[in-house]
């Protein structure tokens, strides 16, 4: 399945649906956390919705993603839909994974997501992983390995970028910083230039405003155009900002960043807002089609979530099914009938 074509208007406007349906899918998470209807945290991606939106609509689905433990506007801006997404965070079965993976566990591989990952950095080898096989397939598929900030001291970034220069893997390092590595300044836990870390590889590294969709995406797809034709691999820092604490219970920032701080990114560097004014200048769209826009999302995650809560948990016969692939038929010596030459 490949990429509807679309004209410029159509696309600006896919652009600003699919940031609100990120934000409205995330509001509705935390508002199923406060009133105790999720099982576990989640991690809200409140804030940074252009940056998944403007490089997952330079994708197509059959080019893949890897994901992070603040990973749902990764899965919908790669395709998702609302009641899967939400049966998922409430343990139901028709989530996507079953309602087993949860908030930080998601995975759509239809759409192409390889999976939300809760260890940092920990889908930095299967993006890479991802690529290798591209190559090798000859398929001009595309990776995009999405992670923060706080992922860039993991020395699994630094093994696998290694690889992709030498292989010149088709992979993008989309680092969101959003300015905190959960609690910490990034100025305190990243010395010198981020782009500069893959610049040591010989990796063509770029830096953009992540709060900029159109600017996101316009990079993101010139890059994308070369991969398709043998280059790459390539880096991304994206300056963005995330405006809820690091998890939903982190309500008290005080003691890490300050009220002010959060006022001025989500009254000036607001993603949805800013786009929506020039989709308004550039009479693209008027302020009451944008907010039609705004409530078919919001009665359709509404739906959603109605949807999610009445629908059945797993059957309790499945708790062990599709956690582990069994390799016995692969591996004779795992069943205990190996036979020594």
């Amino acid at each position: 399945m490949t990429k509807t074509v679309r004209n410029n208007t159509e696309q600006y406007l896919h652009l600003y649906k699919e940031m609100v349906r990120i934000r409205t899918f995330e509001e509705n998470a935390n508002q199923l956390y406060l009133n105790a209807k999720m099982p576990g945290l989640t991690h809200m991606y409140i804030g940074q919705e252009a940056v998944a939106v403007g490089i997952c609509e330079a994708l197509e689905s059959t080019d893949r993603i890897t994901s992070t433990h603040r990973g749902h506007g990764h899965c919908l801006a790669k395709g998702a839909e609302f009641r899967e997404m939400f049966c998922e965070l409430l343990g139901k079965a028709e989530g996507y994974c079953g309602g087993k993976g949860g908030s930080m566990h998601i995975a759509d591989q239809e759409n192409g997501n390889l999976g939300a990952n809760a260890i940092v950095g920990g889908s930095m080898g299967i993006a890479t992983g991802a690529a290798l096989s591209a190559k090798l397939l000859g398929s001009k598929s595309v990776a995009v390995c999405f992670f923060g900030d706080g992922a860039t001291a993991q020395g699994l970034w630094y093994e696998v970028m290694n690889m992709a220069a030498l292989w010149q893997l088709p992979v993008i390092y989309a680092c969101e910083n959003n300015g905190y590595s959960e609690y910490t300044p990034t100025t305190e836990i990243a010395a010198g230039s981020l782009p500069a870390r893959a610049e040591a590889f010989g990796i063509e590294a770029h830096k953009v405003d992540g709060q900029d969709v159109l600017a996101v995406h316009n990079l993101t797809q010139g890059l994308v155009n070369r991969m398709r034709n043998g280059e790459g691999p390539f880096f991304i820092e994206l300056e963005t900002y995330r405006y809820h604490g690091h998890h939903v219970g982190d309500i008290n920032r005080s003691y890490y960043r300050t009220k002010d701080e959060e006022i001025v990114w989500q009254t000036n560097r607001d993603p949805i807002a800013n786009f929506g004014k020039w989709l308004e200048g550039e009479a693209i769209a008027s302020s009451e089609e944008l907010e039609v826009i705004v409530n078919d999302i919001h009665n359709e995650a509404e739906q959603a979530v109605r949807y999610a809560m009445d629908a059945p948990y797993p059957n309790q016969g499945e708790v062990d099914s599709n956690v582990f692939a069994d390799v016995r038929h692969a591996l004779p010596y795992l069943s205990g009938s190996r036979h020594d030459a």
